[in-house]
């Protein structure tokens, strides 16, 4: 009984994570690990998967980013070296969070995420989604209209934001989600936008999500922040954070 039990709850917590970005609303691009692009727009055509498996070898690698609508952000470049090595300092109104990005495994993922971070694109947005059991257990943030000036609902008004790109999944070959992941938020496979979750505890969670960074500093602040629970529940799990969290900066360091 125990067993069942055990799978049951991580099969909810896996459509938990592709049923929420749209934060109880009817949009697909919704879900913890799932949440990007805006409904109208996830049906943009993506080449297949660049990197679904391990390290990426060489120099120089290209990445396809493919418009999704009226941008929020610019293209990031389409060559990036994976050989780069980088670290993610993001200032939030409950501590500092420090993640060492993936890039050999993750290339054009972290390629993304350090181009969105120059350009200031989080800077004032808050973590939407917390979701503290049933094998889930995430901060999600990276919505662009999650505004830091704003007082969130379970509405559905939050989580399906997006730079206006898609791109390709990555990394997924034998991925788990353990205490201290960084991962893509999407909406379906090659979704990926945006939006992004920090694992606090092991998670039950299909390799749907590539994983591109580990948090080296800052657990604590995510566990906290979880811990002091919801202001409101989305329907299809977890909420709005009761401790307000607020994205001041991401700041990015080479070597």
């Amino acid at each position: 009984m125990r067993k069942v039990l055990t799978a049951a709850l991580a099969a909810l917590a896996a459509g938990l994570v592709l049923a929420t970005s749209g934060c109880g609303s009817s949009s697909p691009s919704a879900a913890v690990p799932v949440a990007t692009a805006p409904a109208a727009t996830v049906s943009a055509s993506v080449p297949g998967a660049v990197n679904p498996g391990g390290p990426i070898q060489g120099a120089s690698t290209t990445c396809t980013y493919t418009r999704t609508g009226s941008g929020a952000a610019s293209l990031p470049p389409s060559k990036t070296n994976p050989t780069t090595q980088y670290t993610a300092t993001m200032r939030t109104s409950q501590g500092d969070i420090v993640i060492k990005l993936l890039n050999s495994q993750a290339p054009c993922t972290v390629n993304s995420f350090v181009h969105l971070a120059e350009a200031d694109f989080w800077d004032n947005t808050q973590c939407h989604r917390v979701s503290d059991g049933e094998g889930l257990y995430i901060l999600q943030c990276g919505d662009p209209t999650a505004k830091a000036s704003e007082t969130l609902s379970c509405d559905g008004s939050v989580g399906s934001g997006g730079p206006g790109y898609q791109f390709n999944d990555e990394n997924l070959t034998g991925a788990t989600y353990d205490a201290g992941t960084v991962a893509m938020a999407n909406a379906g496979p090659n979704t990926n936008g945006s939006q992004f979750f920090l694992v606090f505890q092991d998670s039950q969670l299909a390799p749907s999500y590539t994983p591109f960074g580990t948090i080296t500093s800052g657990l604590a602040v995510v566990r906290k922040v979880a811990k002091a629970g919801t202001a409101c529940a989305f329907a299809a799990g977890g909420g709005v954070p009761k401790d307000k969290v607020v994205i001041e900066s991401v700041a990015i360091a080479k070597g």
